[in-house]
């Protein structure tokens, strides 16, 4: 059986553009809904950085794994709850979660946040894509209705409030919404 690689739709490429992930970084995706984005990114940092994906749903780490693995990417993979990942502090330069803070309660949002503080070395950067509506992984995956607390205005807040600078909305277009934030540098 002949393999054909996954194609880029321009929903795709948009989101690859905007992390701006490059060769040597060490990212982090948390939230596994959309395995063609995670094998895109992980291509990105190379041979030199590091791919590390994480969600709670087992299914959905596992197909991002496959996927990343068979688009050529080196990629590490768990599943873990979004308030304890199994990470050391300051040991990633991108975050990039990925439909995940529109399913959570207000305080495992934070608890998340926090988490991702955490592992984020001063100057990591962290970015929340979210999809207006839900995408068809993450329908199958993730049968939990958006969190009735959480709205896209307030994520800039609750990023802050986190401990996250320089928090803001970079983009909303093709149905996704971008938000960037960073850890300080002096913390």
């Amino acid at each position: 059986m002949k393999w054909f690689p996954l194609r880029k739709s321009s929903h795709e490429q948009l989101a690859v553009s905007m992390a701006g992930i490059k060769l040597g970084d060490r990212l982090l995706v948390v939230g596994c809904s959309d395995p063609i984005l995670i094998a895109q990114l992980a291509v990105k940092t190379g041979l030199t950085g590091r791919a590390f994906a994480v969600d709670e749903e087992g299914q959905a780490v596992t197909a991002a794994a496959e996927i990343a693995t068979r688009e050529g990417a080196l990629i590490e993979t768990a599943t873990a709850a979004w308030g304890t990942l199994p990470l050391d502090a300051d040991s990633f330069d991108v975050a990039v979660v990925r439909d995940v803070l529109p399913h959570l309660t207000g305080d495992v949002r934070k608890t998340c946040l926090g988490e991702l503080w955490r592992v984020l070395r001063p100057g990591g950067r962290c970015l929340a894509i979210d999809g207006k509506g839900r995408s068809r992984m993450s329908t199958v995956v993730r049968n939990a209705p958006t969190a009735s607390d959480y709205s896209h205005s307030g994520l800039v807040e609750v990023m802050v409030a986190q401990g996250f600078k320089a928090a803001r909305i970079l983009a909303d277009r093709e149905g996704l919404l971008f938000a960037e934030a960073v850890k300080p540098m002096l913390t």
